[in-house]
């Protein structure tokens, strides 16, 4: 069983990767402008969208998982849960990401000592309960979330809650396996070893992963630059596609 991937376009190898709980239908229209610079490589993560059934029990299982499914040499852009496999795909197979772009990234989404550009572990138990008891409502949550203090929230929110269905409706299970991921992954020591040019392009209002995530990442990152956006959620390939497009151009190869 492989992964699903929807590519198109021409010219360098561009690898999307979108965030918990979504599909590669997530990036909108963001594919058509890409597709004018690169060959887009837009995958459906394992336990999401058409993906859905593809066993990962492990993140380190789902990244070799992704791994097998990008070409060599290609532009990686993942956003929030897809940061982290862009993160880890550069460690772990260098030949298949020639540069990174970090949308809404951070090397580790839980607070730990040392690390307060975070969200509390509380918050993530809530997430985790309310899998259980009340997916729609804990998913309308995450929307909610995702697009807080962003230019034009509610628009986004309508964006996603339409989004969320469109591949089927996601299954508890592979979220809760996806959400144990984003809490219990803490990459921050790779980080200094990425020697992959990079761009972080990152909302100052991100509620999920705060703006000094980002900043951090574009200091710690040995090739790296951040874009940083005003009036930006933890969405700017939807509030920002300009700026969002303009910076993955910068990585043309």
């Amino acid at each position: 069983m492989s992964l699903h991937v929807d590519r198109t376009g021409s010219g360098p190898d561009l690898v999307l990767l979108h965030g918990w709980g979504l599909h590669s239908g997530a990036w909108g229209g963001a594919i058509a402008l890409l597709a004018a610079s690169f060959r887009v490589h837009a995958l459906d993560l394992p336990g999401h969208g058409l993906s859905a059934t593809m066993p990962a029990a492990s993140f380190e299982q789902a990244v070799e998982a992704v791994a097998d499914a990008i070409p060599r040499d290609s532009l990686v852009c993942g956003w929030s849960l897809g940061g982290l496999f862009a993160q880890r795909l550069a460690r772990d197979h260098p030949d298949r990401v020639r540069a990174l772009a970090l949308v809404g990234a951070t090397p580790c989404f839980v607070e730990r000592d040392g690390w307060p550009a975070a969200l509390k572990a509380s918050t993530f138990g809530e997430f985790e309960s309310g899998l259980a008891t009340d997916l729609d409502a804990t998913l309308a949550r995450f929307v909610r979330l995702a697009a807080l203090n962003g230019t034009d929230s509610r628009a986004a929110i309508r964006v996603l809650a339409r989004q969320l269905g469109e591949r089927g409706m996601p299954q508890g299970a592979g979220l809760a396996r996806a959400l144990g991921w984003l809490r219990d992954t803490d990459l921050r020591d790779d980080a200094r070893r990425l020697e992959q040019a990079a761009v972080v392009i990152h909302g100052r209002g991100d509620s999920l992963a705060p703006i000094e995530a980002g900043r951090w990442l574009a200091a710690a990152l040995p090739n790296a630059r951040l874009v940083e956006l005003e009036d930006c959620s933890h969405l700017p390939f939807l509030s920002h596609r300009g700026a969002f497009v303009q910076a993955l151009e910068s990585l043309h190869g």
